[in-house]
């Protein structure tokens, strides 16, 4: 059985995860791709052909969230520039 202590570690680590991969996208002039984004925070781990799902699961959140979006040519990242309120 858990205290509840796990699930608020385990929120606030993603919270973390979440501000990381916004502030390096607000950094960025021209997107950044998921590869390039889980090798600069070091979280483009994963098991044989699977590498990226850390950043790509982060940034489908910060999607949903409407604070990201993907450009649909070059598969970049980058901070919406009209957020959802």
């Amino acid at each position: 059985m858990t205290t509840g202590n796990e699930y608020r570690q385990a929120q606030l680590a993603i919270a973390e995860l979440k501000a990381a991969v916004l502030s390096l996208l607000e950094k960025s002039q021209s997107g950044m791709s998921n590869a390039a984004i889980g090798r600069t925070l070091g979280i483009y781990a994963g098991h044989k052909r699977h590498e990226g799902h850390i950043s790509r699961t982060v940034l489908a959140m910060l999607e949903a969230d409407g604070v990201v979006e993907q450009d649909s040519e070059d598969q970049t990242w980058s901070v919406r520039k009209h957020q959802a309120a």
